[in-house]
């Protein structure tokens, strides 16, 4: 068909007139379908041809429809995003415009049109550049285009048939299948393929009750099918059966259902009876728990509008014995040994059940009746019958067979939670006998009662209760012991305690010494031993031979088993020897001048600590005590000295030490200056000079006409030989303290001393001794105007204290602490005195010119022997009492 072909948009009509080639004679669209009908989702062919004056260029052919508004542009559907997955252009841009719309939908029902742009070159410029100005290519549209309406299908039936009747379907659409059209029909989603008749319609004729179902159709070479629509066909009840669930045997106590099954349409009504009686309606009667009274005809009937049959089905209710019971035949009444018994067993069942006896858990027999002839005590017990058929089983209440008898086999039996009895546990014996009647049970440890009943229980068990049980087992017949079991109760080790065994009773150095650890366990325990916090052996015995004072110490022992361990107390390991390490310090350890006062005090290391001492010089007894004081000092005793310590185990000496007793001239005076020379004219009159002079300078003598007699040259040097002096023991026990004592040998004598502990930088005291309180190494730094020297370190070891220790330190020290308070004050004070005397003693002598006046010289001379005096009285006042009551404890 050739249709106009219009612009868009329309050029003045004076311009068209002026141009004749833009005439619409020349432009032409042939759509080969006006009006197309489709079915939803097919695709659909719009032909179509053209033709365009010669001289103009195609620059673009699309297809479009119907704005949808008013004066709005007409579509491109290429660029239309519901349209450009479905739509194919199949033509070209010269002649053919043919275009493929695949899946059609309703939606896509419109009016569709080509459309064209072109341009014609000829054009002069000044046209063009007006053309362009209005549009810049000339744009047409083929009308009137091709209508597009899109179709579904539908089926026609009638609702309801009755079998036998016939039956035409018709299968319709909203228009004229544009294309001839095979129609396709579908019964329940299936082809049919021998019941088609006509194009449109399907026919069935004598309609039977299969041919009911859901039809629909289609159009072959489309993959679309209508909605399907129900094909009813009714009819009478047919073949119409009862069932059983569940089927099999009906057992009494099931839940049955019977099922009335028929077919027909419209569904049949269904009503139970049972020998005429109406029983309910709806297909499924149900009883529940089923008993034999229900067993019976029942008949259900199954009508509809179309007619009506019956049905039949026997119930027969099958059930398991009940009412299961024994009776007992004895013909004295109590069942005595010897006597014949018989025992009956009834029950209900269907069908007919199967007897069987049992004596407890144990099979004895079949059949109804039971006899025992010659009953015996072994016959006792529980009986019962057991009712059985194909449909379950029942067991009689249980009858008792009374035997009387003696007790007899006796048992115990121990019940423990762990397995082993551990102390502390809850323990049950439990006595198990046969006898009838029951027996009386009483129980022993050993030969003594100790409680009643079949179960004896100790809770909380200690091992006192270890022993032999048994128990014994009584009625009127007579009686039976058990064997007896052995209750072996085990615990941790306790009561650890040491013993020391020591062939002289005091343990001395060289003897040998056995340490005995005993202690209660089960299992027996391991030992180990320990001094102070150090293993040193294991087993029950510990021998030490040839003990030394190294031994000494605290010991213990650590008993150890599977349930826990315990340590006993310490024992004082306490070695005696005879004193060792004897020495003796000298003070002053400074240069000794005549008329000054001495102390020498003999140490030494023993146990138990020397109390003997003597002081010899050369090989002559001179004096008894550990403090040998020598008062106002003369140059008679000058020599050497020595002490001998003694305890109860031996004695022994200290090295010699030389006491050297300086004094002044008692001859001719003479003067001695250094370091220049000394010259004097009147020889009656020569003074001596007591300057110092110090060690490495020279003195040189000359003009000198008359000697004197020899006088001492005390020559200064700094301290030397700088040692300490433990005073006692170096270990103390903790609370307590060990007095530390510096000496040394300068000239003047050191009156500075300071204490110094080892790794710390700071003094931890001052003065010639110290208490040491706590354990470590100390030294010494002893101090004059001419230089200092430090000690080697002693070490003090503070040992864990115990209470007994501690009430002896305690006391003694309340006892001795006013006094040691006292004297130590005093002392204090008084070496402060000494200290500034010589202080200003050496200073005046070494700055003050020796003066020719014999008046002066005796002064010097006197103020020299007045300090001396002083020093040595002063030095008297150390109390010896307290060195004894004091020292030695701590």
């Amino acid at each position: 068909m050739v249709m106009s072909v219009r612009r868009a948009p329309p050029l003045p009509l004076i311009f068209l007139l002026m141009i004749h080639e833009v005439s619409s004679a020349d432009w032409s669209v042939s759509y080969r379908h006006s009006h197309i009908c489709a079915i939803k989702d097919s695709s659909v062919i719009m032909s179509c041809t053209y033709t365009y004056p010669t001289g103009y260029k195609i620059k673009k052919v699309f297809w479009t429809k119907n704005p949808v508004k008013v004066g709005e542009e007409y579509p491109d559907l290429s660029e239309d995003p519901e349209y450009s997955q479905r739509l194919q252009y199949l033509g070209d841009k010269q002649k053919n415009c043919t275009i493929r719309l695949s899946h059609v939908i309703q939606k896509d029902s419109h009016m569709y049109y080509f459309s064209l742009i072109a341009d014609k070159p000829g054009l002069s410029n000044w046209i063009k550049q007006w053309i362009t100005t209005v549009k810049d290519n000339v744009k047409w549209i083929g009308a009137p285009g091709a209508s597009l309406t899109v179709t579904d299908l539908q089926v026609e039936s009638p609702e309801n048939v009755t079998e036998g009747q016939n039956v035409s379907l018709t299968c319709k659409s909203s228009c004229a299948l544009t294309d001839r059209a095979t129609f396709i029909w579908y019964g329940n989603s299936k082809p049919l393929t021998e019941k088609r008749n006509r194009n449109n319609q399907l026919l069935l004729q004598s309609v039977r009750r299969e041919d009911a179902g859901r039809y629909s159709c289609g159009v072959k070479g489309h993959t679309y099918i209508s909605p399907a629509v129900q094909l009813n066909v009714t009819y009478p009840p047919n073949s119409v059966s009862v069932s059983i669930s569940p089927s099999g045997v009906i057992v009494e106590g099931d839940s049955v259902n019977l099922i009335c099954s028929s077919d027909s349409n419209p569904p049949a009504e269904i009503n139970w009876f049972k020998e005429g009686r109406f029983l309910g309606s709806g297909r499924i009667y149900s009883i529940s728990k089923i008993s034999s009274n229900h067993s019976g005809e029942y008949k259900c009937k199954s009508s509809n509008k179309n007619g009506w049959k019956y049905t039949a089905v026997t119930l027969n209710v099958m059930y398991p014995p009940k009412n299961v019971s024994v009776s007992n035949f004895s013909p004295s009444g109590v069942t005595v040994e010897g006597d014949s018994v018989t025992l009956i067993c009834s029950s209900d069942s269907n069908p007919p059940a199967e007897i069987n006896w049992f004596k407890g858990g144990t099979f004895v027999g079949s059949g109804r009746i039971y006899s025992i002839s010659n009953i015996s005590s072994n016959h006792s017990g529980e009986y019962k019958c057991k009712s059985k058929n194909k449909h379950g089983e029942k067991d009689s209440d249980t009858v008792r067979l009374n035997v009387t008898y003696a007790p007899r086999n006796a048992v115990v039996s121990i019940i423990s939670p762990s397995g082993v009895t551990v102390e502390g546990d809850s323990v049950t014996l439990i006595c198990s006998s046969d006898s009838n009647p029951p027996a009386e049970i009483n129980w022993f440890k050993g030969g003594t009662f100790v409680g009643s009943g079949r179960i004896y229980s100790i809770s909380n068990i200690s091992s006192n209760h270890s022993g032999e049980y048994k128990c014994k087992s009584k009625n009127k017949h007579g009686e039976k012991d058990s064997d007896t079991v052995r209750l072996n109760v085990t615990y941790a080790p306790r009561n650890a305690v040491v013993s020391i065994i020591s062939p002289s009773g005091v343990i001395v150095e060289g003897d040998s010494v056995t340490l005995i650890c005993s202690s209660d366990s089960n299992p027996p325990a391991e030992i180990n031993w320990f001094k102070g916090g150090t293993f040193v052996g294991s087993g029950r015995i510990y021998s030490i031979s040839n003990i030394s004072s190294n031994h000494s110490g605290e010991y213990k022992c650590k008993s150890k088993n599977k349930h826990g361990e315990k340590d006993s107390d310490t024992v004082m390991l306490n070695v005696m020897y005879s004193p060792t390490n004897v020495m003796v310090s000298i003070s002053p350890s400074a240069e000794i001048v005549e008329g000054d006062s001495v102390t020498m005090i003999c140490s030494s290391d023993s146990k138990p600590p020397a109390v003997n001492f003597s002081w010899f010089k050369g090989g002559t007894f001179v004096g008894s005590g550990r403090i040998y004081n020598i008062s106002n000092i003369s140059s008679d005793h000058s020599g050497e000295y020595k002490c001998k310590s003694i305890n109860e185990h031996g004695g022994k000496y200290s090295d010699n030490v030389t006491l050297n007793v300086m004094y002044a001239t008692k001859a001719t005076p003479l003067s001695i200056s250094s370091p220049a020379e000394i010259q004097t004219d009147a020889p009656k009159n020569i003074v001596v000079s007591t300057s110092p002079i110090v060690e490495g300078e020279s003195m040189t003598h000359k003009h000198v006409e008359k000697y004197s007699d020899a006088v001492p040259l005390n020559v200064m040097y700094p301290p030397k030989n700088v040692s300490v002096y433990i005073n006692g023991s170096a270990e103390i026990v903790e609370g307590g303290s060990v007095t530390l004592i510096c000496s040394s040998d300068s000239n003047p004598p050191a009156l500075n001393f300071i204490w110094f502990k080892e790794n710390q930088s700071s003094a931890v005291g001052s003065g010639q001794s110290f208490s040491a309180l706590q354990s470590g190494s100390f030294y010494c730094e002893a101090h004059n105007q001419h230089g200092s020297q430090r000690s080697d370190a002693v070490t003090v070891t503070v040992k864990e204290h115990h209470g007994s220790r501690w009430h002896e330190v305690f006391g003694i020290t309340v006892e001795c602490g006013v006094s040691f308070i006292i004297v130590t004050i005093t002392i204090i004070i008084i070496m402060f005195i000494i200290k500034k005397l010589r202080s200003f003693k050496y200073e005046y002598i070494t700055m003050t010119q020796i003066s020719e006046s014999s008046e002066d010289t005796y002064r010097l001379l006197e103020l020299q022997s007045t300090t001396s005096d002083l020093y040595g009285t002063l030095t008297t006042l150390h109390p010896r009492p307290l060195e004894h009551s004091c020292t030695t404890v701590l």
